[in-house]
């Protein structure tokens, strides 16, 4: 007569319920293994804002002149968030997308757009095209002196974001995401109770 016994059956009995608590404990012990390897190996992307975060520095006062004469100076600005940036007033594709860019920004802004500022800073005697200015009704545009513009942190390539205290904030290149760039104002503007 053939079959097992039961010291067999005891065997198999045994090896399944080691198997089982072996089972058990890789699920258990898994997550923890899992998480370990993410934390060391895993390439972060923790940055939420698309413009680059700039450490603390204050806009240089920048004074010059309006294109209607008047005086400039970068303190009237104080208050507001402001879009902030500096061209030749020739302004080529680059500085007509950096103002597109600034002026959708601005606007998708919706009720808060009015918090925003946005201000096209002319490192030459250039004369903008009027066609151009009719499209940024509501540019702040001023002369001032090239040399002035030295200490910004990221030169003249970029977009500025000023915010209302003067604290240079953010740097967007000039040909700007416009959602992303939108995004990082909207994120600004609804944690801030200044400007």
């Amino acid at each position: 007569m053939s079959g097992a016994g039961p010291a067999a059956v005891r065997r198999g009995t045994d090896a399944r319920a080691r198997r089982m608590i072996v089972l058990i404990a890789a699920i258990a012990v898994a997550p923890v293994v899992l998480a370990w390897f993410a934390y060391h190996y895993w390439p972060r992307t923790a940055r939420t804002n698309y413009g680059e975060l700039l450490s603390a520095q204050t806009l240089p006062q920048l004074t010059g002149t309006t294109l209607a004469g008047a005086p400039f100076d970068s303190s009237a600005l104080r208050g507001k968030w402001v879009v902030l940036y500096a061209a030749p007033g020739a302004c080529d594709a680059v500085c007509q997308q950096a103002l597109y860019a600034s002026r959708q920004a601005r606007t998708i802004q919706n009720a808060e757009r009015d918090r925003v500022q946005r201000v096209w800073l002319l490192t030459d005697g250039a004369t903008p095209p009027q066609a151009l200015l009719a499209l940024h009704p509501d540019l702040a545009t001023a002369r001032v002196a090239p040399a002035a513009l030295v200490p910004l942190p990221r030169g003249l390539a970029v977009m500025y974001l000023v915010d209302p205290l003067g604290n240079l904030v953010l740097a967007w290149p000039a040909n700007p995401d416009i959602k992303a760039m939108s995004k990082d104002l909207s994120k600004l503007l609804h944690a801030s109770q200044i400007g």
